[in-house]
């Protein structure tokens, strides 16, 4: 009876508590409503209090009052940067993309342009990464592809504009590994292509690697099926010229594809 009682009673507590900060949000939330001469530094003061402690909803709704009520000054130029932070940490990338659009497009010369297009390429790395999608697909090959083509052009655009930035050499990381992403995801599209017959298709994807990805750690493999294409389409010469490529950048590989350059080795 004590433990049964004991588990009600911690129950009730639970929903009390849920209750009394829903009470305390809705009373926070009528309170900004109806005070309209509450002041724009306030409001950036309180919504970065919120974001300190890591309460991004809270932080969000009160950026976007800041820029609603005043659209012009330091506060709302301020606000639209960390409410675009605000938007990533709390999984909403496109939130995060569109306010990050919005201060740069407010603000071309303004002092985080850098920062901005920062979280601009973090957001489109990690778009369209729902809850269901981290547990059942792992590989980042398999990702949207616009998405990271989007946060790939980000991350250059930063650091040819300012190669002074802070954000420049975790810029060049990250386009290393989007890099890797984009020809994975080539060479898998490549590979299905391979698996069913179609060889100018196949042909053309891993071309695309060679043209577009040089340095992509998957390169031996997208000449490895470049060639095994070629060969299946007859088109020797550029088989053979493929394959002098592969030897002389990739012995090992061009070692072990000797007995079968896909699938074979």
């Amino acid at each position: 009876m004590i433990r049964r009682h004991a588990h009600l009673i911690a129950l009730l507590a639970g929903a009390l508590l849920l209750n009394s900060c829903s009470f305390f949000d809705r009373k926070e939330n009528k309170r900004i409503e109806e005070d309209p001469m509450i002041s724009a530094a306030q409001l950036y003061n309180e919504a970065s209090a919120a974001l300190k402690r890591g309460n991004y909803e809270e932080a969000i709704q009160k950026y976007e009052t800041l820029e609603g009520r005043y659209p012009f000054g330091g506060y709302s130029e301020q606000a639209k940067l960390e409410a675009a932070y605000a938007y990533y940490k709390f999984d909403e990338p496109e939130s995060a993309i569109a306010a990050a659009d919005r201060y740069i497009k407010l603000h071309p010369r303004g002092e985080n342009v850098d920062y901005a297009l920062y979280l601009k390429g973090l957001a489109n790395m990690s778009r369209g990464q729902g809850l269901i999608y981290r547990v059942v697909e792992r590989d980042p090959s398999k990702r949207d592809q616009e998405s990271l083509q989007n946060a790939f052009q980000a991350f250059s655009e930063l650091i040819q504009r300012f190669p002074q930035s802070r954000y420049v050499e975790d810029s060049h990381k990250r386009l290393i590994e989007l890099r890797n992403m984009l020809a994975e995801r080539e060479l898998y599209v490549a590979q299905y292509y391979m698996k069913r017959g179609a060889w100018l298709a196949a042909a053309n994807r891993a071309q695309v690697i060679v043209e577009s990805y040089n340095g992509a750690a998957i390169m031996p493999d997208a000449l490895t099926l470049l060639i095994e294409a070629y060969d299946k389409l007859g088109m020797t010469e550029q088989a053979e010229a493929t394959r002098r490529v592969l030897e002389h950048n990739f012995p090992d590989k061009a070692r072990q594809g000797k007995s079968g350059w896909f699938g074979g080795n």
